[in-house]
């Protein structure tokens, strides 16, 4: 069996290798991803569940949703770097700012995705990925999305018969992460897919939720 903290070492240098892969497997990798456009009345709301990645892609399927951004949230400091994210100290976590169409899809709808592609009762970070970057959090804007956001959450308490370990926080300011972790899903593939596959995410979501809940909303 593969330590757990050899995994999180093994998949945080892929990650910080991440650009040069991108460099060289270039002609492997597919199409660029589509030009979004947002629709006037797009909204915006934020969340940490792990790797922002598979966050992004998570999200991307939803149908309303326009687009979804990497980058870091709730730390101390300004305009921080992947590399400083994850060696901890800034107390950013990974994050991503969804941007939605209220007309299409509602924050509650957005809230059961979310809770679908976390693993709620680790407070360690999640999956493979453990420590304070990878913790899971929802950041409501509102005192509405604050109260829909406590609301899901005894939900998933209750069904489950044990509290959860995703904090409830308020939005600060998000900043965008480096381009190269941008839509990485789609622009690496390959290297994506093994990640969550050899991360253990898929699986313990499906122990979680079953087969195909990612995708859901209700």
């Amino acid at each position: 069996m593969v330590h757990p903290a050899s995994l999180a070492y093994e998949f945080r240098m892929r990650r910080l290798l991440a650009p040069f892969a991108l460099l060289v497997l270039g002609a492997c990798t597919a199409s660029p991803p589509p030009e979004r456009v947002l629709p006037p009345n797009a909204v915006t709301a934020t969340f940490a569940a792990g790797c922002f990645w598979c966050v992004e892609e998570a999200f991307e399927k939803a149908p309303g949703v326009v687009d979804a951004v990497s980058g870091y949230t709730g730390g101390s400091t300004d305009n921080p770097t992947y590399e400083a994210v994850t060696a901890g100290g800034t107390g950013h976590y990974e994050a991503v700012r969804v941007t939605y169409d209220p007309t299409r899809i509602t924050y509650a709808q957005l809230l059961d995705v979310y809770w679908k592609n976390v693993d709620p009762f680790d407070p360690t970070g999640q999956f493979c990925d453990k420590g304070s970057s990878y913790r899971a959090a929802v950041f409501p804007a509102t005192p509405e999305e604050a109260e829909a956001a406590a609301m899901s959450g005894r939900a998933v308490a209750e069904r489950f018969g044990r509290p959860v370990a995703v904090g409830i926080l308020p939005a600060t300011t998000f900043f965008e992460a480096e381009t190269y972790h941008q839509d990485y899903y789609l622009k690496n593939p390959q290297a994506y897919r093994f990640y969550k596959w050899r991360c253990g995410r898929a699986q313990r979501l499906e122990e979680l939720w079953g087969s195909g809940a990612q995708g859901e909303t209700q």
